[in-house]
């Protein structure tokens, strides 16, 4: 089950979202990404609390360094990455953009270039990645609250394709106009 952005956040949806997700948990493994929108996030110290619940009952997040220099103000955002894994059951996935992004895990740190491409327009990028993530997990068969010890126990070769493929994705994403991602075909 994925959630993420102003939902999850902003009252009254906020708890709604948490309890679903918190009841979700029994039977299925929990992606979030904050997809902070800090236009629209009127307390930060409100939604830096909303951020670290949702994130202790995920069991991967994807966020981007954008989101965690809003979150925490001159923290380095691999901090805040391991700060979040301790929370979470599992992974904590950083995009930066152009550079590519990185995922922390109990065990190990492993990240991955960027893709050099004409950028269009960044519509889309970050949920691309995110789709592509959650498509690699299906695809590796983790997928379901009984697989929740797998993805803890995940080698840093599965996370590096889940980490490539978010980023190709996102690259073509960004390539185009609109948030207008590739099929699988196109990859």
């Amino acid at each position: 089950m994925h959630t993420g952005s102003i939902a999850a956040l902003l009252p009254p949806g906020a708890d709604a979202v948490a309890s679903i997700i918190s009841n979700a948990r029994s039977h299925a493994l929990i992606t979030y990404d904050p997809n902070i929108r800090p236009a629209l996030l009127p307390n930060h110290a409100s939604a830096v609390s909303g951020v670290e619940r949702m994130v202790s009952l995920a069991d991967v997040v994807k966020t981007s360094d954008e989101d965690l220099h809003w979150l925490y103000p001159g923290s380095p955002p691999r901090s805040i990455a391991r700060e979040w894994q301790r929370l979470c059951a599992g992974l904590v996935i950083v995009t930066e953009g152009a550079s590519g992004a990185y995922a922390v895990g109990a065990t190990f740190e492993v990240g991955t270039p960027g893709v050099n491409v004409s950028v269009a327009d960044t519509v889309g990028a970050g949920d691309s990645f995110m789709g592509a993530v959650i498509c690699e997990m299906r695809d590796q068969r983790l997928w379901g609250a009984d697989r929740r010890e797998a993805l803890r126990r995940l080698d840093v070769d599965r996370v590096r394709r889940m980490l490539r493929l978010g980023v190709e994705v996102a690259a073509v994403t960004v390539s185009r106009a609109g948030a207008n991602p590739p099929t699988r075909a196109e990859i």
